[in-house]
């Protein structure tokens, strides 16, 4: 009997809960030079000088570098459109763009020599202007980088509407997508800008072998990528350098990417010929890990006054921070998911990435897509407000139909499959949807001073993207009867041990304890992307499960030999047995034997597949929050969330569901706490979690999580990604429910977070 499909328990908890993982700061290097970096006081500011005499001098301390000492070229993003000039240094030169960008490293004996060492160094700066809003950033007033001539590191023009489209004006012709509208809202919008937090600070350590060979032990969710960086900064081949990602404690896609401060302890160690360690602060962290969101929206929503949305215009400004990374390109995340899941002809999208002297922006769970929710389901219900229909209803006018799939919407991506309106109406009846608008009827007939408010969304996002390449994943049978699985895939938490083990277990017919995991280590895997995007099951669980495949046939064509039997009637035993004939448990040969039949020819019982899937898949689903609202105090709590996520075949509803709670706790903390504040002079203002808040059970009522599974053409195994769904629809919900139980008292509209003291503001505005 297969166990796909099961609530298996995870095989990576047992030793997490009782020895403790392996992190990097865990790593033994005797004899280990200990690394602090000196960061900037300013958000922008010349470097006039840097004294490192003091330093040099004090107790423990091996050497002080700057940027010139380094002579390293900057690390070049490989993102299209993004202007040379603003590549990021190793370490700030002639300027420093944000608070905590380091100008100098320090060496030491000891981690707390380096850090008083640090404090010893003396930089002068000229302050420059800061450039923090958005508005200043887009002026030119001010540049952060000169040669590149404005602030702007990239661009999304507008594509004129389809000709065809009812309403639409002819190419080169006056008119707009509204013409035809009879109602337009507008708003802008604010996603605000978030700390990552991960439990674990970006820690990293290398040594250089006698053989020449460079270890690299590192806190990232892409093991290769930070090999192939490292390789170009020291000017090497990949194969002189091994990345090693042991246990890694959260990434949430922060983790993905080159850091100057984790390459340059490589860098370092392979020049000095010692081992080189360093581990962030939480400050640090705060400061210099890259931030999410940060995106200003402006929405207009056109249509008819019986619900029918026609026509919808998406403008959005994106914070870059200092450099541009990963947020440059975040916006077309965005545009492929800007209609959501619904039927709107004609859609426009633009957008401008600025630069800013802020923390740099990267990948957040959801990158890009819980942005284009919120946008669209915001944008709904303003305009279901507007022509004064019940928000549930709107949306039932609007989905697009399940018999529409394979459906490409107005941006040209095409979504894969889906049942969007059976998502909406299964969760309005777990909900009860009816008796809760019914109860929030009464409490306003009764002018309570604690308002009930009730939010929707239906969304849908984009995983496993096909343009982010495949997987490869290799499985082996050992003579001891047990099997080893290999993947590119690099997991942080999201229990790939147990899911890929249960892929091989079920084509081999053996125990998932008889299966070895084998991951984030370039010396052991041959080759693979890394672990972002809800991507991983779909490209390299599909790999690992096809590898085991190819080494079932390769071991029925060995067992048929040696049993002089035909390979069309041999089966796998589920009973772990290995290779029989059908009918005759007798005439069989178990693993252990076939393994080590093939170990004697030399050819180990061994295959390995790359997988890359034809285009992304589409998981869907519907978020329902209720909250209720102090009008007195602004005080926000959450009473109830109901979640409907769809994410195709689900392989084990545990993993499944740890995976949804996450992201629902995510997406609450978002709409009601969490946001990260630069002042006007760039100084940041949520350093550490007493100032920067996030979510605790405290806050959290018990989810109710249902599921549905539609499976996906584009992966053998049907399989969706479900790592960022619950951000995705929980985030916008709370948001939606907050505004709905202060509609009777005339607010429109609330950017997050929705803290008390804004909640009271926006009463007091409105009288």
């Amino acid at each position: 009997m297969s166990i796909l499909g099961n609530r298996v328990l995870r095989v990576e908890d047992p030793k997490l809960l009782t020895a403790g993982g392996t992190y990097v700061d865990d790593v033994e290097l005797p004899g280990a030079v200990e690394l602090c970096y000196v960061r900037s006081p300013h958000a922008h500011a010349g470097v006039v000088s840097i004294d490192t005499e003091a330093a040099r001098r004090a107790p423990g301390v091996l050497d002080v570098l700057t940027a010139a000492d380094l002579a390293l070229a900057p690390i070049v993003q490989h993102l299209p459109g993004i202007p040379a000039e603003m590549a990021r240094p190793f370490l700030a030169g002639d300027r420093v763009r944000f608070v905590g960008e380091a100008v100098a490293v320090v060496l030491a004996e000891t981690r707390a020599e380096a850090a008083d060492g640090a404090a010893l160094v003396e930089v002068e700066y000229d302050p420059l202007p800061a450039v923090v809003a958005l508005e200043h950033a887009a002026s030119g007033e001010t540049l952060l980088f000169p040669a590149a001539g404005s602030n702007v590191a990239a661009r999304i023009a507008p594509a004129p509407a389809p000709s065809s489209a009812p309403g639409a004006a002819a190419p080169g012709a006056e008119g707009s997508i509204f013409d035809d509208c009879e109602v337009v809202v507008s708003e802008r919008f604010v996603n605000q800008r978030l700390a990552p937090c991960p439990l674990e600070v970006r820690a990293a350590a290398a040594v250089l072998g006698e053989d020449g060979r460079l270890t690299h032990w590192s806190t990232s969710q892409t093991p290769f990528a930070v090999r192939q960086a490292l390789a170009g900064a020291l000017g090497v081949e990949e194969g002189k350098i091994r990345v090693i990602a042991p246990d890694v404690g959260g990434g949430f896609g922060a983790k993905n990417g080159d850091y100057p401060d984790e390459l340059l302890v490589g860098v370092l160690a392979h020049r000095l010929g010692r081992p080189v360690r360093w581990c962030e602060t939480r400050s640090e962290s705060m400061l210099a890990l890259g931030h999410g969101r940060a995106q200003q929206q402006t929405i207009t929503l056109g249509g008819s006054r019986d619900g029918r949305l026609r026509a919808y215009r998406l403008e959005v400004v994106q914070d870059c921070g200092a450099y541009p990374l990963l947020a440059s390109f975040l916006p077309h995340l965005t545009r492929a998911m800007a209609s959501g899941t619904y039927d709107i002809e004609r859609v426009e999208f633009e957008s401008v990435s600025l630069v800013t002297t802020t923390a740099p922006v990267v990948a957040y769970r959801g990158a890009g897509r819980p942005e284009a929710a919120a946008a669209i389901e915001r944008a709904v219900d303003r305009f279901a407000a507007e022509i004064g229909m019940d928000p549930a209803e709107l949306r039932r006018r609007n989905l697009v139909g399940p018999q529409r799939f394979p459906f490409e919407n107005p941006t040209g991506t095409v979504y894969d499959c889906g049942d969007y309106a059976a998502a909406l109406e299964r969760l309005l009846e777990a909900s009860d949807y009816d008796s809760i608008r019914a109860e929030q009827a009464a409490r306003r007939s009764c002018g309570e001073t604690v308002e009930l408010g009730i939010g929707l969304a239906v969304y849908v996002e984009i995983t496993g993207a096909a343009d982010l390449g495949g997987e490869w994943s290799a499985v082996e049978m050992l003579p001891d009867g047990t099997a080893v699985v290999r993947t590119g895939t690099s997991a942080h938490g999201q229990g790939h041990a147990t899911a890929w083990s249960m892929l091989v277990s079920d084509a081999l017919g053996i125990p998932i304890d008889a299966v070895r995991f084998v991951q984030s280590d370039t010396d052991l895997v041959a080759r693979g992307v890394g672990t972002f995007g809800s991507r991983s099951l779909q490209t390299g669980g599909v790999a690992a499960r096809q590898a085991a495949e190819r080494v079932v046939e390769l071991a029925r064509e060995l067992a048929g030999e040696l049993l002089e039997a035909d390979p069309a009637d041999l089966v796998v035993d589920p009973g772990g047995g290995g290779i029989g004939v059908v009918g005759t448990p007798t005439a069989r040969r178990s693993w252990a034997e076939l393994a080590a039949a093939a170990a004697e020819r030399g050819t180990p019982l061994r295959a390995e597949v790359d997988f890359t899937p034809p285009g992304g898949t589409f998981p869907f689903g519907a978020h329902l929050a209720v909250v209720e609202v102090d009008t007195e105090t602004g005080g926000v709590r959450l009473v109830r969330l109901v979640a409907v996520d769809d994410a195709g075949r689900i392989l084990n509803p545990l993993l499944a569901d740890g995976q949804v709670h996450g992201g629902l706790a995510q997406g609450v903390a978002q709409a009601l706490l969490e946001e990260f504040v630069y002042d006007a002079e760039g100084n940041p203002l949520t350093t550490t979690l007493a100032d920067y808040l996030f979510v605790t059970a405290a806050e959290l009522p018990s989810f109710e999580s249902l599921r549905m599974e539609t499976p996906t053409p584009r992966n053998p195994l049907g399989a969706k990604g479900i790592g960022e769904s619950g951000t995705i629809g929980s985030t916008v919900a709370v948001q939606n429910a907050v505004v709905d139980a202060l509609a009777g008292r005339g607010v429109r509209h609330l950017d997050m977070p929705l803290s008390p003291e804004r909640v009271w503001q926006s009463l007091a505005a409105t009288g």
